[in-house]
């Protein structure tokens, strides 16, 4: 086991209570960067006899981590208040920085019910029951009328650039869009056979021309990927699809050699 300072022991004994051991790695690494991780943390708790519950001082003790006033603050206000809320009250109140999973490890320790379940009590009637169209006045200002486009609406025939690069232009509404490179090359060629895709010959995206715009298959779109034949140059991409074409038939004539060997 790495030997720590002193200093990084006592900071570790004053605040394991009430905090998971992933928790407690981040705090001791945000404070003296270290470079604890979950499982170096479990460890040295075993090793050192630490436990989130208790550190051999009566539960409740306060500590520099959780003083007197924050916990009478936890057991003044925990019914109806689950701990992610709690943690957002401690922090508002006393300015800290409690988590969640402080707060629910904190609960667990110290046998708090808070009595909230996050469902609905047997035989609840919602508000909306049986009331069609319902909205409240203030649901009522920020409602579509019929008609009205929202604010972020993109008429058809806008152009964008998608999160692989690839310029797209809608086609449709309401979301439709569809590569402007396949639109060009069946302008030009008629619809997209299937099994079938266009490159472009010199890897620019940006690169609309007809020359650049190649339709190749599938198989040899992997084929092309796989021995990086896709070049800057339209040509040579060319020239490419004449070799991946190649090393497919290679590969198939080994696969029926071999299929006849016994």
């Amino acid at each position: 086991m790495k030997k720590y300072s002193e200093e990084v022991c006592n900071f570790i004994a004053e605040n394991v209570l009430g905090i998971t051991a992933k928790d407690l790695a981040d705090l001791v690494n945000a404070r003296f960067g270290t470079d604890f991780t979950e499982s170096k943390m479990k460890c040295y708790k075993a090793n050192h006899g630490l436990k989130s519950g208790r550190r051999g001082i009566p539960i409740g003790r306060p500590s520099e981590k959780y003083p007197e006033e924050v916990q009478r603050f936890i057991q003044e206000n925990y019914i109806g208040v689950g701990p992610k809320e709690m943690a957002a009250r401690l922090n508002e109140t006393f300015g800290t920085d409690y988590t969640h999973s402080q707060m629910k490890a904190w609960y667990k320790n110290h046998n708090l019910d808070s009595g909230v379940t996050g469902h609905y009590p047997k035989g609840h009637v919602p508000a909306n029951k049986g009331k069609k169209g319902f909205s409240t006045e203030g649901m009522k200002a920020t409602q579509f009328k019929k008609g009205q486009m929202p604010p972020n609406y993109l008429p058809v025939g806008t152009e964008r650039v998608n999160g692989d690069g690839y310029v797209d232009i809608k086609i449709a509404d309401p979301k439709k869009w569809r590569g402007k490179h396949l639109l060009v090359w069946e302008a030009a060629n008629g619809p997209l056979p299937q099994g079938y895709v266009v490159i472009f010959g010199d890897g620019d995206r940006r690169n609309f021309d007809l020359d650049n715009l190649i339709l190749v298959s599938r198989a040899q779109l992997a084929r092309l990927n796989q021995n990086h034949l896709i070049q800057n140059d339209a040509e040579l991409t060319r020239s490419g699809i004449l070799v991946a074409d190649l090393i497919s038939k290679i590969s198939e004539r080994k696969k029926r050699k071999k299929g006849r060997v016994i």
